[in-house]
């Protein structure tokens, strides 16, 4: 029997697809990427024309052995993977790996390409196939090499000149920037102190609302106008016996549009927002529901469209899907007489694909619930009601503003020379939803903080007069701009134009596994290591981690795509002035140069200058002669530490034993501990938390006593106060009682979950227990073991 053989990337893919085929076609998966370039020196060779070294991956081999086998019985090779250019290159590699890409091809072999995993998509494709498209493949390959040449030589480089083990990427390295940068305007801010005058006002029917000055004595008034709580309270009393009176009541109507249907990048953001959904975690979902989830009787199929896209565009199918759920649902008010198209603003957009949305909208969420894994469903949802909403009708708000005189009989200082009028404007603001039109299903997330809705104001006309009931002054403070979130980062990132939203989660992965920067309370902390890798190739390599070179060259890549650009040319562009940058800075930057900032500051044992070195654990303290013998260290009290900004001695109540001189609570390797204020004189040190006495004799050199200590791992133990001297020591609390059968002075107390506590000897080859069942266990003669004559 003839069959056609159908290539995909997953085994999930491939069951729901062969289910849509029927018989005669057989599905098998490549799992993924079959050929790489090989993550060692040379795989690329320059030389040649950027030759590459492609090698068949080892965990790929047995896949490509069963694609071999099955296509000897086969008639036809349906090339199926992803429809974007990493899926068009594993195609490519797959046909190099079979040995079918040199026109050896024993079958016809036709590309197929879909959006979604749906029966009606899969038989659309399988009928219009197409060839492999070379330029497609020739932009992935570029960038796969682009990153190979910048990753496998760039990171030998700070190896060298930093610290071995350290990565830099094309992409990567401008990401961190990114975050560094923001940590350097975040130091660097200096905060502002403003305060800001309210009156909460009443009609007289005693409906209550809040007005903010914004005019006083006819000049405007900026952010910084009222600069401390003097004038703050000098305007709180000029105000207290003012008149107030409304002076002009504004009402406008304002419309609020949807956001777009989601792309890769929106996608990523959104979830972020108002899922807790890291980017990595967002597409590993995203994919699961793309490849198919089994929906009871319905079988299994592809829940969402391909979810590695930046277009904004909806098919025709889903916008008719959209309006007939609309007014199913919500009603024809509700629903656009037109669908509502959108513009992407995003850089190096790419159109040809939809947007991200449910392969088919009359699968609500809550007919889907009892099938999807919770995180699956809150995306899903998500999805949905984004798609939906970008196809309703927009909300209508009435927006009212009411400027309020309050008259007084003196001018301010801050008064302008020409003003006439003796009093202050205030402001108040407020909106009302007259059409919640989308807002009804789904509001886009923010990552401001605040909340800046409008309140409700009462009915207010012109000349109206007002009762005062309380003028509220409040301090504020400027605040520095915010580290980045996933979300914002990936915001950004898009923004610039830098890589391609189908990377975004596997770079901030890595910048996290690196170590470059951590995540606390959600938002990217760049670390010391991660600054100085930053700091360096900002320095050095500023050209190839500048954000506008980095997005001209997804520009031209996209181009390469295009066919309006040689791989090969682009790829020597990039190439020799980079190689020249780095063989001169491998030349001129000394080794260690990143990681030692020399200070003025003198070592207190040795005179020598002290410097700042970067360490395993960060930035520290430490003596320039060290290679001369000193040994001199100190942590790096970081500006802005409150818990180290004072920087001096903290005493303890205790005297040092063999000197009489205070002693120093320090922090060490292993936790706080004392040390005497006389070094370098006296190096006594001595534990902060002292150790417990028990009150038993050491069995051993009978001189000393038995005492609980914590070893560096936190594991209580008990040892003779005479160590080094006497090195005696047992895992559990001594008792002194003699072991009735080999007479050993001390027995312990063992205690574990499954006996509770039993006494026992602590010699070796003893085995006494209070535990019959322990003790003859124990006391059981060990086999000997054979041994060779």
């Amino acid at each position: 029997m003839t069959q056609a053989l159908v290539i995909v990337e997953s085994p999930a893919k491939a069951k729901t697809i062969e289910k849509f085929l029927g018989p005669g076609y057989k599905v098998l998966a490549s799992y993924g990427h079959v050929r790489a370039l090989p993550s060692k020196q040379g795989s690329v060779d320059v030389a040649h024309d950027f030759t590459p070294k492609y090698a068949v991956l080892a965990e790929s081999k047995r896949h490509i052995e069963a694609i071999r086998k099955a296509l000897k019985e086969s008639d036809r090779l349906l090339l199926a993977t992803d429809p974007d250019r990493e899926g068009e290159a594993i195609s490519w590699h797959l046909l190099a790996a079979l040995g079918l890409d040199r026109g050896k091809t024993t079958v016809p072999v036709q590309r197929v390409v879909f959006h979604e995993i749906t029966k009606n998509a899969i038989l659309h494709a399988v009928a219009n196939p197409r060839e492999v498209a070379q330029e497609l493949v020739d932009a992935q390959q570029a960038r796969s090499i682009l990153d190979y040449l910048v990753g496998f030589t760039l990171s030998p480089y700070l190896w060298k000149k930093i610290r071995y083990g350290l990565s830099a990427g094309r992409v990567q390295s401008v990401a961190l920037r990114l975050i560094c940068e923001r940590e350097k305007e975040i130091a660097a801010f200096v905060e502002q102190e403003y305060w800001t005058l309210a009156a909460q006002l009443a009609k007289s029917a005693g409906q209550e609302f809040t007005a903010g000055l914004v005019q006083l004595d006819g000049k405007k008034l900026d952010k910084f106008a009222i600069p401390d709580a003097t004038l703050a309270e000098e305007l709180k009393k000029r105000f207290a016996t003012a008149d107030w009176h409304v002076a002009q009541v504004t009402r406008s109507e304002k419309k609020r549009y949807p956001a777009p249907p989601f792309t890769t990048s929106t996608l990523q953001q959104e979830a972020a927002r108002k899922l807790g959904f890291s980017a990595k975690k967002t597409m590993s979902t995203a994919q699961k529901l793309y490849e198919g989830v089994a929906i009871g009787s319905g079988g299994t199929v592809g829940l969402i469209t391909y979810m590695r896209t930046d277009s904004v565009n909806l098919s025709t199918q889903a916008l008719t899907e959209a309006h007939e759920l609309i007014e199913r649902q919500f009603g024809k008010d509700y629903a656009l007489a037109k669908p509502r198209f959108f513009k992407n603003k995003a850089k190096n957009a790419q159109e040809a694909h939809e947007a991200i949305r449910p392969t088919d909208l009359n699968r609500t969420p809550a007919e889907l619930k009892q099938f999807l894994a919770p995180d699956q469903l809150k995306l899903y949802e998500l999805i949905w009601k984004r798609t939906v909403a970008c196809q309703m009708k927009e909300a209508l708000l009435d927006q009212t503003s009411v400027d309020i005189e309050a008259t007084t009989g003196r001018k301010s200082p801050l008064a302008a020379e020409a003003a006439s009028a003796a009093g202050g404007l205030f402001r108040a603001t407020g909106s009302v939803i007259r059409f919640d039109g989308f807002m009804k299903l789904y509001i886009e997330g923010t990552d401001d903080e605040g909340d800046d809705q409008e309140g409700k104001l009462p009915p207010l006309s012109d000349g109206e007069v007002l009762n005062l009931r309380e003028l509220l002054p409040e301090q504020h403070f400027t605040q520095p701009p915010p580290r980045y979130t996933e979300a914002s980062l990936v915001k950004a990132l898009e923004e610039y134009g830098i890589g391609r939203p189908s990377t975004y989660a596997s770079i901030l992965n890595t910048l996290v596994e690196r170590k470059y920067a951590t995540l606390e309370k959600k938002r990217f902390v760049p670390q010391d290591i991660g600054m100085v890798v930053s700091n360096h190739l900002s320095e050095h390599f500023e050209r190839y981690v500048d954000y506008n070179f980095t997005a001209g060259l997804e520009e031209e890549l996209d181009q390469v795509a295009r066919g309006e650009k040689q791989w090969k040319q682009l790829l020597g562009e990039f190439w020799g002035p980079f190689k020249a940058r780095l063989d001169q800075k491998m030349k001129d930057v000394a080794q260690g140069s990143a990681t030692t900032e020399v200070t003025d500051e003198l070592c207190p044992e040795c005179n020598r200058p002290l410097a700042v070195k970067l360490g395993k654990r960060g930035k520290f303290i430490a003596c320039t002669g060290f290679k001369e013998g000193c040994k001199y260290t100190r942590p790096l009290v970081k500006e802005g530490d409150a818990a180290q900004e004072a920087a001096e001695p903290v005493f303890s109540e205790e005297k040092c034993d063999k000197c009489g001189a205070p002693m120093l609570i320090k922090d060490g390797k292993w936790g706080k501990y004392l040390a005497c204020s006389g070094y370098p004189a006296c190096k006594n040190i001595q534990p902060l938390v002292k150790p417990k006495g028990t009150g038993v004799a050491c069995p051993e050199c009978k001189e000393g006593e038995l005492t609980e200590k914590k070893s560096r791992y936190g594991k209580i133990f008990y040892s003779c106060n005479r160590y080094p001297k006497c090195k005696y020591a047992v895992w559990d609390p001594p008792v002194a009682e003699a072991c009735p059968k080999c007479a050993h002075p001390v027995t312990v107390n063992k205690t574990t979950k499954r006996d509770g506590t039993y006494r026992k000897c602590p010699q070796d080859g003893c085995g006494w227990s209070t535990l019959p069942e322990k003790a003859e266990q124990i006391a059981k003669p060990k086999t000997a073991r054979k041994t060779k004559p």
